[in-house]
């Protein structure tokens, strides 16, 4: 087994947590797994995994091992999908990523209108909240990101942006009367932008109100929706349910807030990854503005 195809069973047990969950996802036995995992031990020459009960935990020195090798694996794909698409852009490979959000309401729209112009492109998507679709662009496992601003220091590039409000919203009955101290507050999942928006908001107001945690964005709008609480959300994913009534905007101060989304890649974008962009900023997907 190669050096790559060790590192490859070293990160998805890092991913998973287990030996079992790693050889699910590369479709090997959980034996090749530990095989793989424990020649890269030593061949880098110390410990990367540790007894942990009856399962095994990274070392730290396997934790920093592994932020290396997402990168490196990561990079090693980008490199492959930009030299078949310097040679032939229209029959690359473009790996996208988008916040939950985006994910179900702009991401469908864009793929669609892409493949319509690019048929032969190869594409590939990951839906995730926000700290961690910002991790696989970091480690070059994603080529283009929708999401919301990147984190400081990062140096992606954003290439196109588009208008997006975030609103305080619940069912009809609790807007009289609403109190957001005594509210029930709904929350996203961990690592989502929105839930650490949310919460900069309540501690501004300084509340520590009753939240629950609905885990994604369509459960977050479906408790909502049937009284549970209230919750940030972007306007455009509710905006038939608000024109309709089922849901109602909530006046909480510092909001309504503009946070836009960005259209993001690497500096050094592959050929076929410029396609994509070039055809956003033609407006062949609507509603985009150049950045």
């Amino acid at each position: 087994m190669t050096t790559t195809s060790r590192m490859r069973a070293f990160v998805a047990l890092a991913d998973d947590g287990s030996v079992r969950g790693a050889a699910a996802r590369l479709v090997v036995t959980e034996s090749t797994v530990s095989a793989a995992v424990r020649a890269l031990s030593e061949e880098i020459g110390v410990a990367l995994l540790e007894r942990d009960g009856r399962g095994v935990r990274l070392t730290p020195a396997g934790r920093r091992y592994a932020d290396y090798a997402r990168r490196v694996l990561g990079l090693l794909d980008e490199a492959t999908a930009a030299a078949r698409g310097e040679a032939d852009p229209e029959r690359g490979h473009v790996r996208l990523g988008a916040v939950t959000t985006a994910g179900e309401h702009l991401l469908p729209g864009l793929l669609a209108a892409f493949r319509d112009r690019h048929p032969a492109v190869e594409l590939g998507v990951d839906v995730a909240p926000s700290a961690r679709v910002w991790a696989m662009l970091h480690h070059h496992e994603l080529d283009v990101v929708v999401a919301g601003r990147p984190p400081a220091g990062s140096p992606a590039r954003v290439r196109a942006t588009r208008e997006n409000t975030l609103a305080v919203v619940g069912a009809p009955d609790l807007a009289d009367g609403f109190d957001p101290a005594t509210t029930t507050w709904l929350l996203r999942e961990p690592g989502s932008g929105v839930r650490a928006t949310l919460a900069g908001l309540l501690d501004d107001l300084g509340v520590a109100p009753r939240s629950l945690t609905m885990g994604s964005h369509g459960a977050t709008i479906a408790a909502a929706r049937t009284g549970l609480g209230a919750t940030l959300v972007s306007r455009e994913a509710v905006r038939d349910l608000l024109a309709e009534g089922t849901l109602v905007e909530l006046g909480l101060p510092g909001t309504p807030l503009a946070r836009p989304w960005h259209l993001v890649t690497h500096p050094d974008a592959t050929a076929s990854t410029e396609l994509l962009v070039g055809d956003v900023l033609a407006g062949h997907v609507p509603g985009w503005d150049p950045s």
